[in-house]
C-alpha cells in the first residue's frame, strides 16, 4: 500500500481543497446549492481520490483512480475560474490560487503520464 501523505499531488490538492473552502464560504448564500457545493464537492474529489488510489493493490487501479482525480481537478479549475468570472473571487485573490492550481495539475498530469508510460 502507497502512503498518501509522501505524494505533492496530494499536499497540493489537500491545500487547494482549504482554500476553497475559505474562499467559497464568501459566496453569495444563494449559490450554497450551486456553486459553492459543486466546487467544493470537486475539490474534496482530489485528495479523496488520491487517498483511495493509494489503497489500492494494483497498477492500473491505482492509474484510474489517478486519471479521475485529474479530471476532477479540471472541473475544479474551471468552477473556480467561473466564480471569478461572476465576481465571486477577486483577481487580486486568485492570483496566488491559481498558480497552486497550475502545479497541482502539473505534479498530477506527470504522475499520470508516468503511470500510462508504465502500462
Amino acid at each position: 500500500m502507497r502512503d498518501h501523505n509522501n505524494l505533492r499531488a496530494f499536499i497540493l490538492a489537500d491545500e487547494l481543497v482549504i482554500e476553497i473552502y475559505r474562499i467559497s464560504k464568501y459566496f453569495p448564500k444563494e449559490e450554497i446549492y450551486g456553486l459553492t457545493s459543486q466546487i467544493r464537492r470537486a475539490a474534496v474529489s482530489v485528495p479523496s481520490n488520491i487517498v483511495e488510489a493509494c489503497a489500492r493493490e494494483s497498477q492500473k487501479e491505482y492509474h484510474r483512480f489517478l486519471e479521475i482525480e485529474f479530471a476532477s481537478l479540471r472541473e475544479a479549475y474551471y468552477q473556480f475560474v467561473l466564480a471569478i468570472r461572476l465576481d465571486f473571487i477577486s483577481e487580486k485573490e486568485s492570483s496566488a490560487f491559481k498558480i497552486k492550481f497550475v502545479e497541482a495539475e502539473k505534479v498530477l498530469g506527470s504522475l499520470v503520464r508516468k503511470m500510462r508510460s508504465t502500462n
